[in-house]
């Protein structure tokens, strides 16, 4: 039997997603990473402990919603089918791995990316690289169900944006972040202890930085179907098309995004 085979055994009557489990999941570990900030005021490289820990429970938070809510609209077969089941499953481990080990390196005060201070460090280093593809992994697998399953219940602009920003996600992260992973750091520059950042984001406003092209690869899952499903209830006789057309647009702003860091060049100018 195929993984792609739409019609496998059917999970038990009432069993949940697993991509609901694992917003939940993420939900939790974010209220314990914010709980731990507000009491640990301890700094790495002058970035309070508990931030980096706080900001991917975030981002897994919105991973794994977007995934749920694209699920529920999948045909019975392909929703309960091996497919999505053993996506599911490599994306927990992948996740859960990742985030045990930015949870241990942030109680002992110490960096979890970028970390090569000892073989033990690189060894994990190199494992949650690995993660990180099997997470991005998941979301093209995702998109090719979406485009195989006639039977979803999606209009065409939302089901071109899933299909298109899913891939866009998987192929302009796997650009960006597979540079950011070998560079050693964010910064194509000098970003000097104490120079300005941009509010929330913590993005230099001083140098170049890759993580605004990271954050635009990212969430090319959400603008793009997010922009299919308002076409689509507007009656647009041309969504596929417009989509396409913001799907060029994404990859075109991120990929400037990545050129303006690869230049020194700060997203915006602070000092």
């Amino acid at each position: 039997m195929s993984l792609l085979d739409a019609n496998p055994p059917a999970q038990g009557a009432g069993a949940p997603s697993p991509f609901h489990v694992l917003t939940v999941v993420s939900a939790v570990l974010l209220a314990l990473a914010v709980g731990w900030a507000m009491v640990d005021a301890r700094l790495v490289a002058g970035v309070p402990v508990w931030l980096k820990p706080l900001k991917f429970a975030l981002s897994f938070v919105v991973l794994f919603w977007t995934m749920a809510l694209v699920e529920a609209r999948l045909s019975p077969g392909w929703r309960e089918g091996w497919t999505l089941r053993v996506t599911g499953w490599a994306m927990a481990a992948a996740f859960l791995s990742e985030m045990a080990y930015m949870i241990h390196q942030a109680a002992r005060a110490e960096a979890s990316h970028f970390n090569l201070s000892t073989p033990f460090h690189e060894a994990m280093y190199l494992l949650m690289g690995a993660g990180a593809v099997t997470l991005i992994a998941g979301v093209a697998v995702m998109g090719v169900v979406v485009r195989r399953d006639a039977a979803a219940a999606m209009g065409p602009g939302l089901r071109e944006g899933v299909w298109l920003g899913f891939m866009a996600s998987f192929v302009l992260t796997f650009i960006v972040a597979g540079y950011l992973s070998g560079t050693g750091g964010p910064f194509v520059g000098v970003h000097p202890e104490g120079a300005p950042v941009l509010p929330l984001m913590g993005w230099s406003g001083v140098t170049g930085d890759l993580r605004p092209a990271h954050f635009a690869a990212l969430h090319a899952m959400q603008a793009l179907p997010l922009l299919g499903l308002w076409l689509d209830r507007r009656g647009a006789a041309s969504a596929v098309r417009f989509v396409r057309i913001g799907a060029a647009a994404h990859a075109a702003l991120t990929l400037g995004l990545f050129v303006q860091a690869l230049m020194g060049v700060p997203l915006i100018p602070l000092g």
